[in-house]
C-alpha cells in the first residue's frame, strides 16, 4: 500500500505544477521532472541494477538544478559579516559529504565514482543555496535551502536505510523528506517564474 502511495505524490506534484503554471513548462524543468519519475521508477522496481539506476537518475536532476541555479540568479556577493556564517555552512557540508560517503562506500565491495560526483552535485546545490539564502535572505532562496535540506535527509535517510536494519521510522522520514523535496523544488519553480513575469511587468 505503502508503494503506490509513494508512485503517486510525483505525478501529482507534476499535475500541481503545470495547473499552477497554466500547463508551461519548459525544457530543463521538463527533464527535471523526467528523471525524478525514472528514479522513483528504479527505486520502485527494486532490481539489481535499482540503485546506480537511481543514482544517476538522480545525479542527472541534481545536476539540472545546480544548472538552473548558476544560469538564472546573480552572482553572489560576499560581505564580511557572511563570512562566518558561511564557513560554518561549508564545515558542515564537507563534514557531511565525507561521513555520508565513508558510511556508503563500507557497503559496498568496490568503489564507484558516481556515487562521488553525486554528493559533490548536491554538496555544490547545498552550498548555493544556503549562501544564496544568507546573503539575501529572499523567499526564493528559503525556497532552494529548504529543496536542498530535504534531498539531503532524503538521500542520508536512504543510506541509513541500507546501513541499519529495516527500520519504518527510518523509511518514513526517507520518505517524507523526499516528497517535501519535491514539493519544495515545484514551489522554486514557480516561485521563480512569478519574479519573471513581475521583473517583464516593472518594466
Amino acid at each position: 500500500m505503502a508503494i503506490y502511495a509513494k508512485a503517486i505524490v510525483l505525478p501529482a506534484i507534476f499535475i500541481y505544477f503545470l495547473i499552477s503554471n497554466e500547463f508551461k513548462i519548459k525544457k530543463t524543468e521538463g527533464l527535471i521532472f523526467l528523471f525524478c519519475f525514472v528514479g522513483q521508477v528504479f527505486d520502485l522496481m527494486d532490481v539489481e541494477v535499482s540503485e546506480i539506476g537511481g543514482v544517476i537518475s538522480f545525479l542527472v536532476v541534481y545536476s539540472l538544478i545546480l544548472l538552473l541555479f548558476i544560469r538564472e540568479h546573480e552572482r553572489i556577493k560576499l560581505v564580511k559579516k557572511d563570512i562566518l556564517p558561511i564557513s560554518i555552512v561549508v564545515v558542515f557540508i564537507v563534514y557531511l559529504l565525507i561521513s555520508v560517503l565513508s558510511m556508503k562506500f563500507d557497503n559496498m565491495q568496490k568503489f564507484n565514482i558516481i556515487y562521488v560526483l553525486y554528493g559533490i552535485v548536491l554538496s555544490l546545490i547545498s552550498y548555493f543555496s544556503f549562501v544564496s539564502y544568507i546573503t539575501k535572505g529572499t523567499f526564493i532562496t528559503l525556497l532552494m535551502s529548504l529543496m536542498a535540506v530535504s534531498y539531503i535527509f532524503s538521500d542520508i535517510f536512504y543510506i541509513f536505510n541500507e546501513y541499519f536494519s529495516y527500520s519504518v521510522v527510518l523509511v518514513l522520514i526517507r520518505d517524507v523528506t523526499q516528497i517535501l523535496a519535491y514539493y519544495f523544488m515545484v514551489e522554486y519553480f514557480l516561485e521563480k517564474t512569478k519574479m519573471k513575469r513581475r521583473s517583464l511587468y516593472n518594466n
